[in-house]
């Protein structure tokens, strides 16, 4: 009996030269992904080679436990420019925003008007992976109301979801967009957040993609992205995030 391996399509050629990935963590020190300079230019090397060229990193903020402020992203954001200049490495396009947690401290950000944005108006959200905000609906509503568009990162890995798929049809409803962890259709979160994944993208919930690359582990992993089954589903998807591609 003869076993084969499924025939993947190669990362580098996954992406169009106009994606943005709208979600990393390659700013070092400041958050759970690079901890050194080092590390921040070698997983840029490592994207670079996958064809991702377009980059907004987007490090926590999270309460008093990671408590980033513009100062502090981008003053990182400066070094690593810098260290890829001495490295001579100018054909990737570095920026950074933020991936804020539904939080007291981002209401407070929220009414002072001082979030980072993705680009313009758009801001990147998460929520808790043990519960939702009570009141995830009025938090919508109020980011909206304060002049803000909500993206709502990795929503296929909020278990407490999955099984009230109604939920993601009304924040989307009301006006949330979607973004996808690329990593999650790789199994690497587990067979539920795949399966999760493959229904939102199925049904057009999902708006746009991301890496949400902390270490090399998870660009090792996301060479296995390239299935025949994703390859069909993500490209328009891909397609879709040049709209965040503000370096031209």
């Amino acid at each position: 009996m003869f076993f084969f391996k499924k025939k993947l399509t190669p990362i580098n050629e996954l992406f169009p030269n106009s994606f943005v990935d709208i979600h990393s963590h390659l700013l070092p020190g400041i958050d759970d992904g690079a901890k050194t300079l080092e590390d921040s230019i070698f997983l840029i090397k490592k994207m670079k080679s996958f064809g991702i060229k377009n980059i907004i990193t987007t490090p926590h903020i999270l309460g008093t436990f990671w408590p980033n402020t513009p100062e502090i992203i981008n003053d990182k954001l400066a070094l690593v420019k810098n260290e890829l200049l001495n490295q001579h490495i100018t054909d990737v396009n570095l920026s950074a925003a933020a991936e804020y947690m539904l939080d007291e401290r981002f209401m407070k950000l929220l009414y002072e008007k001082k979030l980072l944005t993705i680009k313009d108006n758009y801001v990147l959200i998460e929520l808790s992976y043990v519960n939702p905000p009570e009141n995830i609906f009025d938090l919508i509503f109020e980011i909206q109301t304060n002049g803000y568009i909500p993206i709502l990162a990795h929503p296929e890995r909020y278990i407490f979801y999955h099984y009230n798929f109604k939920n993601y049809k009304k924040l989307k409803d009301l006006g949330c967009y979607f973004q996808l962890n690329l990593l999650s259709l790789t199994e690497y979160y587990g067979r539920e957040v795949y399966s999760t994944a493959i229904q939102l993208l199925k049904n057009n919930l999902i708006d746009f993609a991301g890496t949400d690359t902390h270490n090399d582990i998870h660009l090792k992993k996301l060479k296995e992205l390239g299935t025949a089954k994703n390859v069909k589903l993500l490209k328009p998807l891909l397609l879709k995030n040049n709209l965040f591609n503000n370096f031209n």
